[in-house]
């Protein structure tokens, strides 16, 4: 699209038949199943569950009286004065089941595309398994079809009715989505088979769904084309239900009437610069169709009015959203998480007693979940560094095993190799309409320690060792006037992983991206690139533990972001570069990008 071409600017995307099959999996008030699973006399109460002064979450028992998620406590016992109030500021439970659904979902996988948003939310891509049932439906006898799990075992699988959606539809009142009689866009071949393979996706959501609920959990499961269709598509018939999004309609109807703020990727910054766009403040009015339709919304407006920081395109991705379309692709699963993160809130921090305190039990989870995230039983004799060869590259550190005495040996899967913290100062409440919530909030990153793999020692003695040697220098490097201090959100994060599987296959030439993008990152942290916000600056070398050799990429400033899988977005012009080209990319700069 041109974007100073006026005719162009109120041009609705062209829209691109998308046949993929996306399934977009939501557990119903999760927290709160997960305590119900492991206390059955709380199913039938209101309940609650606690973080500091607010509810995380509240069953549907405690929803019928009002109750609701996010709410503050006092006000939630006002409501229901009989509301159960369980713990909820220890999230390892809540992690160990969601890991056992994700493995669940994943082992249903053919391509690997299996995405998590969160705890409670999974994205399946099973295109597919999906074109591959298309090809075996017979059409004579559609109510006694068979749906194949595996391509080598045609006796793995569920028998289904495919003569109908399995769940929900919308729109309610479709005619059957396989009816020769389908008139307009359905008489066309392609729009039959693609409703067809919606069809067949809702069936194998359906099953998908009881295989969760024989774990212990309900769900809800949109039925789409895209992920952000399909997210939406849920909600439409919470809980313990499906709602398959038929693609023979347009999803300007089925987005119309929802108010942006429902819209995922399009966040409190956006809607705040559209209400004065449209000079409105009734939140009412702000639905997707009110900023659509409006003539002063194009991608040229957007891109003007959202547009920072380097970043680029923003007003057509905008765009592009508002009119349902969505380009993103399920990320594939990944043996281990590309971060492992922590954070807590407070009330103003003002000691540094208080704060060593947070840090410790931030710290303490933090390892735990490393634990239960990086470390396996290792069934393999244990190699020595004696036997590698002394010709070979330097390796990292192997990872410690448990000691003698200790029943079996457990190895670490992936180890990462950079430790950051977070911190954000505490704005009272009759300060926090004169800030953004992470106005404040700074990072820096060191070089994670090898003695936090070791794990034949205690707990506690590396946690004590990093808080004190680690992250109270980072700390006081963040927040340099210990007399003024008032914080309000501590986070300490590991990431940059050695090791694992990324998920996504291929052979040696990605090994060798992986490999590039590893060193690019280490040389990122030594020179205090690679961080959060372009305000965080490192220090010369205080907290950094190596010192690191020359960089020839001092004059570009890199920054990996999680949706950049292939490459890092360049801060002085925005591009998304490769990880092997990111050398030359800026030298590009240096000499005048001519």
């Amino acid at each position: 699209m041109d974007m100073d071409n006026p005719d162009s600017k109120r041009k609705a995307p062209r829209r691109k038949r998308d046949i993929r099959v996306i399934l977009h999996f939501d557990l119903d008030c999760f927290y709160a199943q997960c305590i119900e699973n492991a206390n059955p006399h709380l199913k039938l109460v209101p309940l609650g569950i606690k973080q500091k002064s607010i509810l995380a979450t509240c069953n549907y028992v405690a929803r019928s009286h009002g109750v609701r998620k996010l709410m503050g406590i006092h006000e939630a016992k006002r409501l229901c004065p009989d509301l159960v109030l369980a713990d909820g500021e220890d999230l390892s439970p809540f992690r160990d089941v969601s890991k056992k659904i994700y493995s669940l979902l994943k082992s249903y996988s053919w391509n690997g595309r299996v995405e998590r948003l969160g705890l409670d939310e999974v994205f399946l891509d099973v295109t597919d398994v999906v074109a591959y049932n298309l090809e075996l439906l017979n059409h004579h006898c559609l109510e006694q079809s068979w749906f194949c799990l595996s391509r080598e075992d045609p006796e793995r699988g569920f028998g289904f009715d495919a003569s109908a959606v399995a769940g929900c539809s919308w729109p309610l009142d479709d005619p059957d989505p396989i009816s020769k009689d389908d008139d307009d866009d359905d008489d066309d071949d392609d729009a039959l088979r693609l409703r067809l393979r919606l069809l067949l996706g809702s069936h194998l959501a359906f099953y998908l769904r009881q295989q969760i609920e024989h774990l212990g959990y309900t769900s809800a499961c949109g039925i789409a084309t895209n992920k952000l269709l399909a997210k939406l598509a849920g909600d439409k018939n919470k809980p313990q239900n499906q709602t398959t999004l038929l693609s023979s309609h347009s999803p300007a109807s089925f987005l119309d009437p929802l108010p942006l703020s429902k819209i995922p990727g399009i966040g409190s910054k956006t809607i705040t610069a559209l209400k004065n766009l449209l000079k409105t403040d009734n939140d009412d009015n702000l639905t997707v169709r009110a900023a659509r339709t409006n003539p002063a919304v194009s991608p040229a407006a957007l891109e003007r009015l959202l547009a920072g920081g380097g970043e680029r395109g923003i007003g057509q991705r905008i765009w592009l959203l508002l009119h349902g379309i969505d380009t993103g692709e399920v990320k594939p699963a990944r043996d281990v998480p590309r971060q492992i993160s922590i954070e807590d809130t407070y009330r103003g921090l003002a000691s540094l007693s208080h704060i060593r305190e947070g840090l410790v039990q931030i710290t303490a989870s933090l390892l735990r979940r490393m634990h239960v995230d990086l470390v396996e039983d290792d069934s393999t004799e244990h190699v020595t560094t004696s036997s590698v060869s002394s010709t070979s590259s330097p390796a990292p550190p192997a990872a410690t095993t448990t000691g003698a005495g200790k029943k079996g040996r457990r190895r670490w899967t992936a180890q990462p190799k950079t430790l950051r913290l977070t911190t954000r100062p505490y704005y009272p409440p009759s300060e926090r309409d004169r800030y953004e919530y992470n106005h404040g909030r700074v990072s820096k990153s060191v070089a994670l320690p090898r003695f936090v793999f070791d794990l034949g020692a205690e707990t506690e003695v590396i946690v004590d060792r990093l808080v004190e040697g680690t992250l109270l220098p980072l700390f006081h490097a963040l927040n340099p006037d210990s007399k003024r201090l008032s914080i309000g959100l501590l986070n300490v994060c590991v990431t940059n992983m050695d090791g694992g599987n990324d998920g996504g296959g291929g052979g040696d030439i990605v090994a060798a991206f992986r490999r590039q993008k590893e060193v690019e990152e280490v040389r990122a942290v030594a020179y205090g690139c690679l961080s959060d916000h372009d305000h965080d600056e490192e220090e010369d070398g205080d907290v950094v533990e190596e010192e690191a050799e020359e960089s020839d990429m001092e004059e570009a400033e890199w920054v990996e972001e999680e949706d950049e899988q292939d490459g890092m977005r360049c801060r002085l012009c925005g591009c998304v570069i490769p990880f092997f080209a990111a050398e030359a990319h800026g030298r590009w700069h240096e000499v005048g990008e001519g």
